[in-house]
């Protein structure tokens, strides 16, 4: 089980991280807003797909038009992010209420919640 729980909680590591040094779109008005990812499945799209635009731009000269390139990319991966974060702040959550559920005997808990961790954790295992 370990094993299965490592990647998700080195993305929930990474992401504690990374994410505190995002600024708020809120206090920079006039940006641009990124294509949103609304679930975790497109999250985890926009992480692969914009990640490998950044390393196309990367990888050539970084001219001021690929700047701005590369500055409207990071909008979307910080999209990205904050929902992979929001879902792994979520998952521990129902987490640790499995945890007490079991602690207690509470076997309903423990099955209702430990399936909708379950659902969310496989999610988080395949990427």
């Amino acid at each position: 089980m370990l094993k299965h729980l490592s990647r998700p909680l080195l993305i929930a590591a990474a992401l504690s991280f990374t994410l505190p040094g995002f600024a708020s779109e809120d206090k920079r008005p006039g940006h641009f807003k990124g294509k949103p990812s609304p679930t975790l499945e497109e999250a985890f799209d926009n992480l692969a797909s914009y990640n490998r635009k950044l390393e196309t731009l990367l990888a050539g000269e970084l001219t001021p038009q690929v700047m701005a390139e590369i500055h409207q990319t990071t909008y979307t991966l910080e999209n990205a992010l904050k929902k992979i974060e929001s879902e792994v702040d979520d998952l521990a959550e129902t987490l640790e209420e499995v945890h007490l559920a079991s602690e207690s005997n509470d076997t309903a808990t423990t099955s209702n919640k430990g399936r909708v961790y379950l659902g969310v954790a496989q999610k988080l295992a395949r990427q």
